[in-house]
Order: structure tokens, then sequence, then C-alpha cells
């Protein structure tokens, strides 16, 4: 890594980009979308058919657990398109990118390659990385199959920067006449737009001096009265689970030739205080489980729980037989969230069933008043403060927050080599 970037654990990359391909077809939303909407991927499947596309070189969360033959199909699609020279290459480079979304904001980062050395995922963790939220473990398996053998990485990540003062991204966007120009497209299924450029050298180093100033310590600890804690410079937004795995994978190489590569991963780097930033619930969607019986098991796990509202936590729930709330007063924990989740994970055990993370509280609504089925819709986490729970109370409970709608979500369409 670029000697400037390598204390900051982010930095310029050897970045290939697709050509001689319909790129509304190559770029395909990240993995871990629609993971209960097969149809979506279905969808998709009938509009790209044959032609050149990120979906044959991705594993969509809805179709696992894959068979071994579906992981080697991934990897001879990608050394495909590589001997075929599908990609160009530009080397030691950062992309400035504006992705008009559906709602017609526009989030603004860079993208950039990080140092899994300077990456944390367990709680607790001091990392000038790390991630946001529980990890689940379950997740990781598969997708270090995927990567373990695979030539290429396609990035669906986002770290978010604390920037309040706008000093590091914002800048570039009124500098884009400066800079190489590399696409600008409409995305499929309703994921708006984006642009992308490639920063010059002044530029690099002014991205270079500014994450410097930020992960100064004394900068650090005065932002967050934090004297003495390690400094957190990124969080992980979007994205963590596949920068777990690539954490995972590049361990299980290290000290042999292969880990030179596989040390890094690219990601996209946003600025928290991108306007176009919203945080959304990710609300629980059970299957398989007895309704009435997992809401008294919630209500006998806290004393005082009642049905309906009143004063205390409130956890809203739907099922096919109506939708209702509980309220829980003197909830030993800070977030209604980890209230639910202290009960759904030893229930699923004990009886079986299961749970999926759902983005959407229309698409939440519509799972949980099926048969068999329960939904909890939840609230919105203050994304002010993210770093600072990080920072004092490490990790939040597993998918506490999605920031946007599933549309809006990173879609595959840079590339990196990892062998």
């Amino acid at each position: 890594m670029d000697s400037r970037f390598a204390p900051l654990g982010f930095g310029p990359a050897d970045i290939l980009l697709p050509r001689d391909c319909d790129l509304n077809r190559w770029c395909v939303v990240a993995c871990d979308q629609y993971s209960s909407q097969p149809e979506y991927w279905q969808r998709v499947a009938g509009y790209v058919g044959q032609a050149p596309s990120a979906l044959h070189l991705v594993l969509p969360e809805s179709r696992l657990p894959a068979a071994p033959e579906e992981i080697d199909a991934i990897h001879r699609a990608m050394d495909a398109e590589l001997a075929a020279g599908r990609f160009a290459e530009l080397p030691d480079s950062l992309i400035y990118v504006e992705r008009t979304l559906s709602d017609g904001k526009v989030r603004r980062g860079l993208i950039g390659q990080v140092d899994l050395e300077c990456y944390g995922y367990t709680p607790g963790s001091g990392a000038l990385i790390r991630a946001t939220e529980g990890t689940v473990l379950s997740r990781i398996p598969p997708r270090v199959a995927v990567r373990q053998g695979a030539s290429l990485e396609l990035p669906h990540v986002l770290l978010l920067l604390d920037d309040p003062e706008r000093a590091v991204i914002e800048p570039l966007g009124a500098q884009t006449g400066q800079m190489e120009p590399l696409y600008d497209f409409e995305l499929m299924e309703g994921g708006g737009h984006i642009a992308g450029w490639r920063l010059n050298e002044a530029q690099v180093a002014a991205v270079a001096r500014g994450l410097a100033h930020l992960a100064d310590p004394e900068v650090f600890a005065q932002k967050y009265d934090a004297e003495g804690r390690p400094v957190l410079l990124f969080a992980v937004g979007d994205g963590n689970h596949s920068l777990a795995s690539a954490k995972a994978a590049y361990e299980a190489q290290r000290g042999t030739p292969a880990a030179a590569l596989a040390r890094y991963a690219l990601v996209e780097l946003g600025n928290l205080h991108d306007e176009s930033l919203e945080f959304e619930a990710i609300h629980r969607v059970c299957f398989g489980v007895d309704p009435e019986d997992l809401l008294r098991a919630l209500l006998a796990a806290y004393p005082g729980a009642h049905l309906g509202p009143g004063e205390g936590q409130q956890l809203r729930w739907l099922h096919a037989g109506g939708e209702g709330i509980v309220t829980v007063p003197d909830a030993p924990y800070q977030l209604p969230l980890a209230t639910l989740q202290a009960v759904l994970d030893p229930y699923l055990a004990a009886h079986g069933g299961r749970v999926d993370y759902i983005h959407g509280e229309d698409v939440a609504r519509r799972l949980g008043a099926q048969p068999g089925n329960l939904a909890f819709l939840l609230p919105a986490l203050g994304k002010d403060e993210l770093f600072k729970t990080v920072i004092f109370d490490g990790v939040l409970p597993r998918k506490t927050f999605s920031m946007g709608r599933a549309q809006d979500k990173r879609f595959y369409l840079e590339a990196r080599r990892i062998r």
C-alpha cells in the first residue's frame, strides 16, 4: 500500500473495471439483498441472460447453501473473464463515485482498498477499522468458500468515516473536471444512477492528509472524549460479513505467497454525515414458528412485560392473526433490538424455525402475515450515536441498522485480483 496511507488502513488499489459490455447488465446489487425474495434474483437472471455480468461472479444469499459445483462455476467464470480481457486495470488508484439513489439524493464515496490487518470484527476490538454490529459466524464459511479459490473480488462493503466537517470526500465533488471520467450510466431494477472518476495525484495526496488528521490520537480523543482509547477511524456500514469473510480467508493464507494479495479488500468509503445516508431499521421475520408461543416467551422473559403500549421499550409485532405491541418496562438493554434478540436466539435454538433480516417494513409485513411466520418491526438507530457507541460499548447487535433501501445498496462494478 502507498506509504502515505499505510498507517491509515485505507488507500489506493489496483482496480479493475469491466469493458466491452453493457454496464447496466454487468452491475447487480449486493448479494445479501432480497435474500427472502428469490423472484428478484430470478428476474435479474432473466434480464442478464448470458451477457457478461457480475451476476455470474457472485453468489446471492437467496441461493445459500450453495453446492460445491456452483462455487466452482463462479470461479471458472472469473477466470474466463480475465482470460477474455474483460477488465481494464487502473493501477494504484482511488475512484470518486457519485451514486444517485432512488429518492434522487446523491451519495458520494471513494473506492480503494483496506488493509485487513487493520480490521477487527470481534467484540471489544480496538482495531482502526471495526465492525459496527455483531457478526453471524455461521454466515462466514459460505462466503469464505466463494473467496477461496477465487481470482477476483467484487466489493459491496461500505466503510464509514466520521467527518462532520466534510473535509475528505465532499471537496472532490467540485473537482471532477480535473479527474479522468470512468463511467456514467443507469443501474438496473430502480437502482438509480452511478458515475465515477479517477483521482489525480494532488487529490490522492489531499485525501491522505485529511484521513491522517482524523486518525491523529489527540484529535480523536478530543472529538469523542475518549482519552486513552484506541483510535477508530472507519466503521463498517454495510457488508460486514463480506469483510469478515475476506479477513478469515486472508488469515488462512497468512505466511504464504498468496497472502500479499489476500491481505487487502476493495471497499467504498463514505462519510457518515453525507446527507444521503439515512439509517433504516432491519426488521426480523421468524419463519416456521408458533407466533403466539414465541410472544408468550417474550413476555415471560422480562418482569412487567405486557401486551399493548405503555412506559418502556415497545416491540411491534405482526402475524397472520393480527398485530400489536409488546411493552418492556425497565429493559436491560439500550436498544429494543437487543431486548428482542436476547429472547429470539435461545427460543429458535430450542424450538426450531429461523429468523431472516428484512429491509423495508412493507416486505416484513407481507412475510410476517403468512401462516407460521412472525414479524417484528423495529425502529431505526440514530446515526449520530454510531461511532461513540462502538468506541465505548463495542459492536451493536447483529443487523441493527441498514443504510437505505435494498435498491440503494452498492452494486457490483469494480473488481480486484486476489489471486
